[in-house]
């Protein structure tokens, strides 16, 4: 089993959210979760199957985000370069990682020649080192790549034309690990210390191994949100993250509000003796994957 999890470039208008998860269903692939964020501006899917039927999937899925998003309208403060901003496609169970970056490859050159888009091949489907990292895809984001693809070598697509798609702009797959994507917002609305303390954290700048982090302001609520991606969280925690944010955030003299995380976890990075320590809103035992593809044994 497969899994992809494609990010799209639209959080507030539910009607083309829907419609998008509608073009997803296809037998032998199954919707697990939307997740959507108005201030993101930004939709996740969840989306297992089997490796005959998932990128087919991701593929009408993405059809349809490009049919009905507009990368000249769209702002948001998460970082995209992209109305499908990236596809990523994990292994589950027995699934191997050459399976997912077959399937990565064979969709990101689909995807690049049917739609005319620009395709950036990153992690394990990375063709360079220095394309493994998302961060360095979405460098600039839409607006930055639109004006110097073409122009700056290092900036050429895998796939596609070496020009952005005026509306859906371009977008990144990849083959990778599970990425556990999770959220701790702040009680106050000054971005300084949101991006003090994302920098603080992150492995980049010398903080925790394998976790990526940002610092956001969520205008809707008035506060600001340290935005992470944990890529190996059996070496870093979601609560070694959470409790690095805590100690962060009193010695700024902020509370925190609550955390979420974004899609779905695995269940051993969910200890039952932790869940009551992580302020956690809107979970449920639905975000943990495995409760919901132990049933799902015939999709192969």
């Amino acid at each position: 089993m497969i899994e992809c999890v494609p990010n799209f470039s639209e959080g507030r208008r539910k009607d083309v959210i829907e419609e998008i998860c509608k073009a997803s269903r296809v037998k032998g692939a199954e919707l697990l979760d939307v997740h959507s964020d108005s201030d993101h501006n930004r939709s996740v899917l969840t989306i297992v199957g089997n490796v005959e039927a998932i990128g087919e999937s991701a593929l009408f899925a993405c059809a349809k985000a490009v049919e009905l998003i507009d990368m000249r309208k769209h702002n948001g403060v998460h970082p995209r370069i992209g109305a499908v901003d990236v596809v990523p496609f994990v292994p589950l169970g027995n699934a191997s990682m050459e399976d997912c970056v077959n399937i990565a490859d064979k969709f990101a050159k689909t995807f690049a020649e049917r739609f005319s888009i620009p395709v950036y091949l990153y992690g394990e489907a990375a063709r360079s080192p220095e394309r493994k990292s998302l961060p360095n895809i979405r460098k600039g984001q839409f607006e930055a790549l639109r004006d110097v693809i073409g122009t700056d070598k290092a900036r050429e697509p895998d796939y596609g034309p070496k020009k952005i798609n005026p509306t859906a702009g371009a977008t990144s797959v990849g083959a990778r690990r599970i990425l556990i994507a999770y959220n701790v917002d702040l009680d106050t609305d000054k971005i300084e210390i949101a991006r003090k303390i994302a920098k603080r954290i992150r492995e980049s700048d010398g903080g925790l191994q394998g976790v990526q982090a940002l610092g956001l302001k969520l205008e809707n609520r008035g506060v600001v949100q340290i935005s992470t991606n944990l890529t190996n969280y059996k070496r870093t925690s979601i609560f070694d993250v959470y409790e690095a944010i805590v100690g962060e955030a009193i010695e700024s003299r902020v509370d925190v509000l609550d955390s979420e995380i974004v899609g779905m976890v695995p269940r051993d990075a969910l200890p039952s003796a932790e869940l009551g320590n992580l302020m956690l809103k809107n979970f449920s035992q639905e975000k943990i994957i495995e409760n919901r593809i132990e049933h799902l044994e015939d999709l192969n």
